[in-house]
C-alpha cells in the first residue's frame, strides 16, 4: 500500500485516465502467499512480545528514567502497529479480489494504512530520542580517560534535560500529537478525493469479483503508487528518516566509543565485562536498525524516481496484461514488511539481552524457580530496566595515587533498536 502517512496529489489529467487505459497491478506468488504469511507470523509473535514487554515495563519496574518512559511509549507504538498485521495479510491475500469501495477495502485503506504509517514514524522519533537520553546519561555518569567532546561542545543543562522524566513525558506526548494530526487530515483528505478517480484497474482479466462486476479492485495502481504531490511528501519524510537515523548511529558510536574507552580505563574485572555485554549489545541493536529500516527508505526514494519516470505521459506504457511496476510494487512492499518486523524484534531482543526481562518473562511463565530479586551480593540495589542491562557496579580508575576515584556506572544498554 502506498504511504498514506503522506498527502496524495490532487486529481490531475494523468490520474483521471480510466480504468481502461492503466493496466493492473499482477500480483504474484509473492503477494498472494509470502507476505500474507510473514504478516501473520508476526502478529503471532509481535502481538504477546509487545503486550509481555509493555506489562514489564509498567507493573515490574517500580522505578522510572527517561529512557524507562520512551521504552515504555515504544512499546505501545509496537503493539498497535502488531494489531496492523492481520488485516494487512488479508489485503495482500484478498486484496487483488477486494472492490475498492468495500468495507474491508475502505478498513485497510482508511483505518489499518494510517495507523500502521502513524506507528513506524512514531518509533523513528521515539528512537532518536532513546539514543540521545542515554547517551546523555552514559556521558554524564561515567569517566574515561579523557572526558567526551561533546561534554565541551554541547551545555550541561541539555544532557541534564535529556534525562529528566517530566521531559521524556513531554517529548512521547509532541511525537503522538504531531505524527496524529500531520496523517488524520491527509487520511480524510484521501478517502474523500482520492478513492473516488483513477487509476484503479481491474482484476488483469484473472475473473475476480472486481472484474466480473467492473468495478476497481483494492490492491491497484492508485492506491500502491499515488501521485505526483504525494511522492514530493515522500521525498521529504525519506530525508527525515535520515536524519533521524544518522542521529541515532551518531549518538550509539559515540556512546559505544565512550564504553570501549572506560573498559581500558577500568580496573575491577567485573566491570570489564558488563561494559562489554554493552557494548556487544549496541551492536545488535544498530545492526537490527539498519537491517529492519534502512533499506525501506533506501528503496522508497528509488521507487519514487521510478514511479515519476512512469508516470511521463511520454514514457508510460500501460497497456498490456500486466502493470510495467507490478514487480517493483512487490518489492517495496516486502521492504515495508521487513520495517514492520522491527516491532517483532524488540521483544526478541528484550528476552536475549536482558537478564533481567528474561527473568521476569521465564516467571511468568512459571519456569523460573525465584523471583527475581532486587538485591545484590553486596547489598546494593541493582533493579534493572527492562530496556537493558543495567550496570551498577563500583568502577575504580587510577588517580593519581592508589585507586583513588570510584564511581557508579548506571545505565541501561541492551533495550530495543
Amino acid at each position: 500500500m502506498e504511504n498514506t502517512s503522506q498527502p496524495f496529489p490532487p486529481v490531475s489529467n494523468t490520474s483521471n485516465l480510466n480504468a481502461s487505459s492503466i493496466s493492473p497491478l499482477c500480483p504474484s506468488f509473492i503477494t498472494r502467499f509470502v507476505l500474507p504469511s510473514l504478516y501473520t507470523l508476526l502478529f503471532l509473535t509481535g502481538l504477546p512480545g509487545n503486550a509481555l514487554s509493555l506489562w514489564v515495563f509498567l507493573r515490574r519496574i517500580p522505578t522510572q528514567t527517561s529512557t524507562h518512559v520512551y521504552l515504555s511509549h515504544l512499546g505501545l507504538s509496537n503493539l498497535c502497529l502488531s494489531l496492523t498485521t492481520p488485516f494487512l495479510a488479508a489485503y495482500y491475500s484478498q486484496g487483488p479480489a477486494w472492490l475498492v469501495w468495500s468495507p474491508l477495502c475502505q478498513l485497510v485503506l482508511h483505518g489499518v494504512t494510517p495507523i500502521q504509517q502513524i506507528n513506524i514514524y512514531i518509533s523513528i522519533f521515539i528512537l532518536t530520542w532513546v539514543a540521545l537520553s542515554r547517551f546523555a546519561t552514559l556521558i554524564q555518569h561515567t569517566h574515561a580517560s579523557r572526558p567526551s567532546t561533546c561534554t565541551t561542545l554541547l551545555p550541561l543543562a541539555f544532557f541534564t534535560r535529556l534525562r529528566r522524566v517530566r521531559f521524556a513525558k513531554a517529548v512521547c506526548a509532541g511525537v503522538w500529537i504531531m505524527v496524529v494530526v500531520a496523517i488524520v487530515p491527509v487520511t480524510v483528505y484521501y478517502s474523500v478525493r482520492e478513492t473516488k478517480v483513477g487509476g484503479g484497474g481491474e482484476n488483469g482479466g484473472r475473473g475476480g469479483r472486481g472484474e466480473e462486476k467492473g468495478g476497481r479492485v483494492c490492491y491497484s495502481v492508485a492506491m500502491e503508487m499515488g501521485g505526483s504531490l504525494s511522492r514530493g511528501a515522500m521525498v521529504v519524510a525519506i530525508v527525515i528518516f535520515f536524519m533521524c537515523f544518522l542521529l541515532v548511529l551518531t549518538s550509539y558510536m559515540a556512546v559505544a566509543r565512550h564504553i570501549w574507552r572506560s573498559r581500558r580505563s577500568a580496573a575491577v574485572n567485573g566491570s570489564q565485562k558488563l561494559l562489554g555485554r554493552v557494548f556487544r549489545n549496541i551492536v545488535v541493536i544498530q545492526v537490527v536498525l539498519i537491517v529492519c529500516m534502512l533499506p525501506y527508505h533506501i528503496f522508497k526514494s528509488i521507487f519514487v524516481s521510478i514511479v515519476q519516470h512512469q508516470a511521463d505521459p511520454a514514457t508510460t506504457t500501460t497497456r498490456g496484461p500486466c502493470h510495467p511496476l507490478s514487480a517493483i510494487v512487490e518489492v517495496k512492499n516486502l521492504l515495508l514488511c521487513l520495517t514492520v518486523l522491527r516491532c517483532s524484534a524488540d521483544p526478541v531482543m528484550y528476552f536475549l539481552l536482558d537478564k533481567t526481562f528474561h527473568r521476569h518473562v521465564m516467571l511468568l511463565l512459571r519456569l523460573h524457580p525465584q523471583k527475581p530479586s532486587s538485591q545484590s551480593s553486596s547489598g546494593a540495589t541493582t533493579r534493572a530496566n527492562p530496556n537493558g542491562v543495567r550496570l551498577e557496579e563500583t568502577v575504580c580508575h587510577k588517580g593519581e595515587g592508589p585507586w583513588k576515584e570510584s564511581f557508579s556506572v548506571n545505565w541501561s544498554q541492551g533495550s530495543a533498536l
